[in-house]
């Protein structure tokens, strides 16, 4: 890599998968980013590389990753489908190319640990996508955690009124997601818990899966164009078949006894789009009630309470416009790609994230078949 802005050029960067995210968040912000430069787009799809050429008709548009010179990359941006990040991923890592990875950054335990090896033999560095620990609002919630006393649980809700994502596409198909809206939202969750939580492991891990609203036409997301999700790999991936779930509940202990409840739901009953975020300390609590994500169907203003000794203030938080958490993200990035003690952080944080994942539908699974073998 030839620089991370240690000699005040821009980061040359090759954006790699077209769909949704790359085209509605990554490619606008790195483009008008003083700190990146994007000198490829990559897509084998033909459609979704004529959307970008003839959206953005100054940035180089390719079909593959072996078409580009990684010699003039210094990042790429992967936002691939799942199925394909640890493949993509894996493969620029060992080529030397830092990587910042949409998540889930894996989908087993195995692929995180391909990961970690890709990593250490290209000397290159796994970056992971984490926007919502750069929301201001959440930024608030984690500062005032410090003055809650000892940590005892942490309540994580994303629950969408509508919003399944590309129903009998690839979002929906195990085999290419991974899962549902466990792995979709929960991994934004889970990500918000670690600050919190710091090192800590899940020593206990129960959970429950299901899926009342997700073959709904009314439950489907409105507000974003499925079109350009349907195949990194050319396929629409199995068009029709649906093996995922739209809601999952669980319940964490870590080792250090902190408890942990997850509900993350990509339909529901509900009338607005709300994420909730709750620290339980010995000496008061702190809730946040916003929405994550760019749902038209949200709360107009985030909301954050103080309780304690019965009383419940507001803590004032900034207002920010939607998505002002992905600009913020790429200022981070840049510190992130000259930060010598960074190597391997984000491998540590995915392997404890995809773990309780697996343990959750573990859980899940279990519960499901265990009626069935009483009545054999």
């Amino acid at each position: 890599m030839t620089a991370a802005n240690h000699d005040g050029r821009p980061v040359r960067t090759a954006v790699v998968g077209l769909g949704w995210a790359a085209r509605s968040i990554w490619l606008p912000r790195l483009r008008r980013h003083p700190g990146f430069v994007v000198n490829a787009a990559i897509d084998p799809d033909p459609a979704s590389r004529a959307a970008v050429a003839a959206e953005f008709p100054d940035t180089p548009v390719l079909a593959a990753v072996h078409d580009a010179d990684l010699a003039q990359v210094d990042l790429a941006v992967v936002a691939v489908p799942n199925h394909l990040h640890c493949e993509i991923a894996g493969g620029l890592l060992h080529k030397g190319i830092p990587v910042f990875l949409e998540k889930p950054v894996c989908l087993t335990s195995a692929e995180a640990e391909q990961l970690a090896e890709a990593e250490r033999v290209g000397g290159a560095r796994l970056l992971a996508g984490s926007a919502a620990r750069h929301r201001a609002d959440v930024r608030s919630l984690l500062a005032s955690a410090g003055d809650l006393g000892t940590i005892r649980h942490v309540e994580l809700s994303w629950v969408r009124a509508r919003g399944v994502p590309d129903a009998g596409g690839w979002f929906t198909r195990r085999r290419l997601s991974g899962g549902g809206a466990l792995v979709d939202l929960g991994w934004h969750l889970f990500d918000i818990a670690t600050p919190v939580l710091g090192s800590a492991n899940f020593t206990q891990v129960t959970g429950a899966v299901s899926g009342d609203f997700i073959e709904r036409d009314s439950a489907r997301v409105s507000w974003r164009a499925g079109k350009a999700e349907d195949g990194q790999d050319g396929e629409r991936a199995d068009a029709g078949v649906i093996d995922v779930e739209d809601t999952a509940r669980a319940f964490l202990v870590t080792d250090h006894g902190v408890s942990l409840s997850l509900h993350a739901s990509w339909a529901s009953h509900e009338e607005r789009d709300i994420t909730r975020v709750r620290i339980d300390g010995s000496a008061g609590s702190a809730t946040l009630r916003c929405t994550f994500g760019f749902s038209p169907n949200r709360l107009e203003h985030p909301e954050l309470t103080r309780t304690d000794d019965g009383r419940t203030r507001g803590i004032p938080v900034p207002e920010e416009p939607l998505g002002t958490e992905y600009d913020r993200q790429l200022d981070e990035l840049l510190a992130q790609l000259r930060d010598p003690a960074g190597p391997g952080r984000a491998i540590e944080e995915a392997r404890r994230t995809i773990g309780a994942i697996e343990r959750i539908y573990s859980s899940a699974r279990a519960a499901q078949e265990r009626p069935r073998s009483r009545r054999a």
